[in-house]
């Protein structure tokens, strides 16, 4: 169990742009599989492991996180010593907007005396908006048996674009030789966002950025320390998933429907955990129909529903039909609808006899709170 290694998660980036998925929350906010949010599965990853200090580094759009992540307790993160740090938004630019997010080590620099206040010897440094199911003790033994200055996890998979992702070069014996930036093709081992250090480099790393204003750790620091420090890469070949846009995430939420997928990313021996909100069993009418999808706790099915991903507390009326659809929670779809390949964010009204259809390319999405 790792309780000499700290944790700590990002919640924003300005890499990506989800549109309307992110007008209302962060990245590590946004929901996936049906009751989870993406902040979830890397909040689990550590706490399977065995960590019991993790920092959620906020900046913006953090309400909905908070309301879900409370005090930890459903990661048995809620204690009197250790547990979870939510750390707040650092220097505001005008007293009221956040400041633009400019990279890691420019965020971590704000939160120095935080970091020097570390009690164990390493840090495992990740983002919050990655789904994949990470034995992190694994890593950890790569680290120790490599001697490694930092670890970096990576896959062979390839979950992002390339014009916005890192990729590795790397020799036999794990050590990585190069480091690709945003290339127009995949070249290499595709970098992951989640490395692991000891907490003394780190110090050193972020006090050196900070003196000499290198504010991102992917494209300031990354390219550099391969010539100077002993890089080791962690492969890892499960299924693994980042949204980096709105089709993006409606092919990784689809891809679920797989029993392979579900069952990599579900495996019982590292259970993923999310807040428990005591939801009663979800209810299917006579006469309805549910095939080949997930169907969250406190869902409502009384029409007919293929191939789609039901949140909680989400009501489908009878005579309506969906195909390739994904539901958040507490959205109500009215009698003698079609909906063919649409995303429903929370709260969604679709009123009685509407058809939309949208493409598996290009769903339809329709905005939090709005009634169509």
């Amino acid at each position: 169990m790792l309780n000499n290694v700290h944790g700590l998660l990002f919640t924003q980036s300005n890499i990506y742009n989800l549109r309307e998925l992110t007008e209302p929350r962060c990245l590590s906010s946004i929901p996936f599989g049906g009751r989870f949010r993406m902040i979830d599965f890397m909040l689990s990853n550590l706490v399977n492991a065995g960590v019991s200090d993790v920092g959620v580094l906020l900046l913006a759009k953090y309400k909905s996180l908070l309301d879900h992540l409370g005090s930890g307790k459903d990661w048995d993160l809620a204690r009197h010593s250790g547990g979870l740090h939510l750390l707040p938004p650092y220097s505001l630019s005008n007293g009221e907007n956040p400041r633009v997010f400019r990279g890691h080590m420019d965020t971590l620099s704000e939160i120095m005396p935080y970091l020097q206040d570390i009690r164990q010897e390493y840090v495992l440094i990740a983002d919050g908006d990655i789904a994949l199911n990470l034995d992190l003790e694994d890593v950890f033994q790569q680290h120790m048996d490599n001697h490694a200055d930092m670890t970096l996890v990576c896959s062979p998979r390839y979950t992002g674009d390339p014009p916005a992702t890192v990729y590795f070069q790397v020799g036999d014996d794990q050590t990585i030789t190069d480091v690709i930036q945003c290339p127009s093709q995949p070249a290499g081992v595709e970098y992951l966002n989640i490395f692991l250090l000891s907490k003394e480099l780190l110090l050193r790393l972020v006090s050196e950025c900070a003196t000499h204003r290198l504010y991102s750790f992917r494209n300031d620091l990354l390219p550099k320390l391969h010539h100077h420090l002993k890089l080791s890469a962690y492969a890892y070949d499960g299924f693994v998933t980042r949204c980096t846009s709105v089709a993006s995430y409606y092919d990784s939420s689809m891809a679920l429907l797989q029993p392979e997928v579900r069952r990599d990313l579900f495996c019982p021996q590292r259970p993923i955990r999310t807040r428990d909100r005591n939801e009663p069993s979800s209810y299917y009418a006579p006469g309805s129909v549910c095939r080949n999808s997930l169907v969250a706790d406190g869902a409502s099915i009384e029409g007919e529903v293929n191939n789609s991903i039901i949140f909680r507390d989400v009501r489908i009326e009878r005579g309506t039909r969906l195909d390739g659809c994904i539901v958040l929670q507490g959205s109500l779809v009215c009698e003698r609808t079609s909906l063919d390949y649409v995303v429903m964010d929370k709260n969604v009204v679709v009123r009685a006899g509407r058809v939309l259809h949208g493409f598996d390319s290009y769903p339809v999405f329709i905005a939090k709170g709005s009634v169509v």
